[in-house]
Order: C-alpha cells, then structure tokens, then sequence
C-alpha cells in the first residue's frame, strides 16, 4: 500500500483449489499473482488444502503452522517482490489445535493471525472455534479487517471490526449458498467500509460427497454498491481502484453516523448471557 495516499488497489483472485494439492495450489496463485498491480489482494478459504475434508484427522494431515510453513514463505516472497499485502485463507495448526484461519501477509511477514469464530456446518467437526479476539490491524496507514466466510451471517463480527476502525474488509470465503454475497453488501452498507471477498469456484468431489462454491467474488463499496463481481464460474484477478475517504466517512444523511449515532445502553441483550432466543 502507497504511503500518505487515500487512493489504493485492492483486489481478490479466484480460482479453483484442488484438494489436498497444496503445492500446486501454490503455484498456481504465485503464478497468477506475478505481475499483479495492487495494493492488497485476497484469497478464497483455505485455497490451498481445498475445504471439504473428510474428517479432522485429514485436516491434521494438511494443517501447517504458519512459522514454519513452506506456503507462507513463498507468498511473503511474492509480497516482497510486488511490495503488495495479502489476505489469505489458511488450515493452521497450533498446540495441537486446528484452525480455519486467515492471514495477513506483507513484505515484512506475518502481519496477523485470525481464526474463523463461527464454523459452518460440517467444519465443527473437525475445526477448533476461533480463540483470538477481533482487532484491527494498520498496514501503511490502513486500517484492515479479517474475517472468514459463514463470518458474514453475524453482523456483529463486521460491527466490532468498523467500531475498531476498519475501512476494509477483507473477507475470504468459500460460500455455498446462493445468498452470503449481498448479505456482506450490507454489512458495507450498515457499517460504511469496503469489503472484499475471495471467493472459490467449482466443486471438491470427495469419496463422502461433493460440495459446489458458487464464486461471484466481489469488491463492496461503503454504499452497499458492488464496485467488481466475478462470474459464478470462472478464474479471475479482479482489481479496483477506491478512494478511503469513503470508509472515513460514517454519515448516512448530515444528521446521522452509523457509528456515533448507536444507542449501545440498550442493546445489552447481545452481550448479556441470558436465552439463545
């Protein structure tokens, strides 16, 4: 990201992970990536061990920790040779632990760590619950937040992202069902940040069954407005140029701020234990 400038290229890659390949997962996004002209650029969800597993002890097999990860070197190198960030999904062992994790990537390394707190479906069989707190992390004067994929049906995970100060969300996915894309339109709308979301294509035909990710990747303007969609099916690097005084600005109408204007005292129900509902 260009420093003291409000103007960046953020952008995702989608693509077609092949399961348990991770090598030529690799390969393929260091070879999409080579020449690529952005600022920032996300991944899908776990984009290079594929994502419909078996069961945990297939996961364990796949999981890297990213301090010793032969995955993560080479896309620091490509961030380094690019002078680019990277958001990406990633199957993160630690402690005996697994996680469906998402990190950020630049020059420098690791920048952090974040594991997905709401799993979807299948995956509470055999992922850990995310244990690390929602935090914002500052990258050459932007603000970043991460999420991951079923992330988006909680709108309290994007709301604590832009009370922290996000302006962008950086958001990958491997969505299934055909409606998470404009529900993630309007957390950019009811919290004014833009979001970006990696999604996957095609299917992973397991012996257990076959899962179909509906693609449709998307860069998500503060308006709610879709500034880029990819095609349902389809490998594509899309890349769009925004303004961030956009995401700066919280007003709806001169008289309102989505962010100021909350009446916290009396939404305590959310943070309150008390019924599931």
């Amino acid at each position: 990201m260009k420093k003291s400038s409000r103007r960046l290229r953020i952008a995702y890659y989608q693509f077609r992970p092949l399961f348990g390949q991770t090598e030529n997962n690799l390969q393929k996004v260091l070879s999409a990536l080579a020449q690529a002209e952005a600022d920032l650029i996300v991944l899908p969800e776990l984009p290079f061990t594929g994502y419909y597993f078996r069961d945990r002890a297939e996961v364990l097999a796949l999981a890297e920790d990213p301090a010793r990860s032969n995955t993560v070197e080479g896309l620091v190198e490509l961030c380094r040779r690019r002078d680019f960030y990277l958001v990406t999904g990633f199957c993160e062992c630690r402690n005996e632990k697994v996680y469906n994790s998402a990190l950020l990537l630049g020059p420098e390394g690791v920048a952090h760590v974040y594991r997905k707190l709401h799993l979807f479906n299948e995956e509470k069989r055999y992922f850990d619950a995310g244990d690390l707190p929602l935090v914002v992390h500052e990258v050459r004067g932007v603000k970043i937040g991460l999420m991951v994929c079923f992330d988006w049906a909680f709108p309290e995970v994007a709301r604590v992202l832009a009370i922290h100060g996000a302006e962008i969300l950086c958001h990958p996915a491997n969505l299934v069902l055909a409606y998470c894309q404009q529900a993630m339109a309007i957390r950019c709308l009811e919290n004014r940040v833009f979001a970006v979301t990696a999604n996957r294509f095609g299917n992973d035909h397991r012996p257990h069954g076959r899962l179909r990710f509906t693609g449709k990747s998307q860069i998500v303007a503060p308006s709610g407005r879709a500034l880029y969609r990819a095609h349902a099916q389809r490998e594509e690097l899309g890349i769009v140029e925004i303004d961030l005084s956009e995401a700066r600005d919280k007003s709806i109408t001169p008289l309102n701020d989505v962010i100021a204007d909350r009446r916290p005292n009396f939404y305590e129900t959310l943070y309150r234990p008390g019924p599931a509902y």
